[in-house]
């Protein structure tokens, strides 16, 4: 089986449709895929209606935290959507996402770089605003040469020049919520040091103390050394391994399936949720 348990969509910031991604993801090879887009589950409707046969949908999202001053994502698997608590702080992060957008728009104007919210709000087609929707436009722009090289503290880096915060939940409340939804949470891409500030491994030992499921482990941003490494802090906290290739359609160069999660750890995952179950294709349009 091939399983590829971070994936993301048109409803946050991937380029695919819901539809078009579990299409391409059986295209790809693909046994099992997961929809985790930016706090929200708006792409899983569509995503559902077009499942090819063949393909598994893991029901999804990443969750934006933050804890000691150091921006984290969260991938919460398999939870109720509907369930409330988890619901109102998805939607309160999610809300926080248009004037922090701007904010960012309005700095880089003030850098002399003639972004505009429209510009952005044309990239973002609906979808959760974020950082990528604002690097898509400096790339429009010429002002760098991929979404990746915006990402640097000349640009949108945590405590970048046009960097704004917005609201993110405290990890450990983040658990909390997800685990009352019935789901499963995994520390998404925990070593990507390139993205800024990490959080130590003593804060991680913390969260699977109070019920992290697992860490992503192989992921384009982390190196031989770092996979080493977190594989070895998983043994020790007793955590899940993931392996995920973070898609985002042509926003970044990191194809389907380029890393993958061992069918044993995908089983465990899906038998400590409740909230929610896998989803067999059954040749969607």
């Amino acid at each position: 089986m091939r399983i590829d348990l971070h994936c993301h969509s048109r409803a946050s910031d991937g380029t695919d449709t819901p539809a078009e991604l579990v299409r391409n993801a059986a295209a790809a090879g693909l046994d099992v895929v997961a929809l985790t887009d930016h706090d929200t589950t708006r792409g899983y409707d569509e995503a559902i209606a077009a499942l090819p046969e063949g393909l598994t949908l893991v029901t999804g999202a990443e969750l934006s935290c933050r804890v000691d001053g150091v921006s984290m994502h969260l991938l919460a698997y398999l939870f109720d959507p509907a369930e409330p608590n988890l619901f109102a702080e998805r939607e309160l992060v999610r809300d926080d996402r248009v004037p922090r957008a701007q904010g960012m728009v309005a700095k880089l104007n003030a850098l002399g770089v003639p972004v505009t919210w429209e510009q952005v709000e044309r990239i973002a087609a609906g979808g959760s605003v974020g950082r990528p929707h604002v690097a898509t436009a400096l790339v429009e722009l010429g002002v760098v040469p991929t979404v990746s090289d915006a990402f640097t503290e000349e640009w949108l880096a945590d405590g970048g020049r046009a960097y704004v915060e917005k609201h993110e939940t405290d990890p450990f409340e983040a658990i909390r919520l997800v685990k009352g939804a019935g789901g499963v949470c995994v520390f998404a891409h925990p070593a990507a040091a390139k993205r800024g500030r990490t959080v130590p491994e003593s804060r991680i030992a913390e969260m699977a103390a109070a019920g992290l499921d697992g860490i992503e482990v192989d992921h384009t941003d982390h190196d031989t050394d770092a996979r080493i490494r977190l594989r070895g802090l998983a043994k020790e906290l007793g955590l899940l391994v993931t392996g995920s290739s973070d898609y985002h359609g042509s926003r970044k160069t990191v194809p389907l399936g380029a890393y993958t999660t061992d069918p044993e750890v995908y089983g465990e995952i899906t038998r400590r949720a409740t909230g929610a179950f896998p989803v067999p294709g059954a040749g969607g349009a």
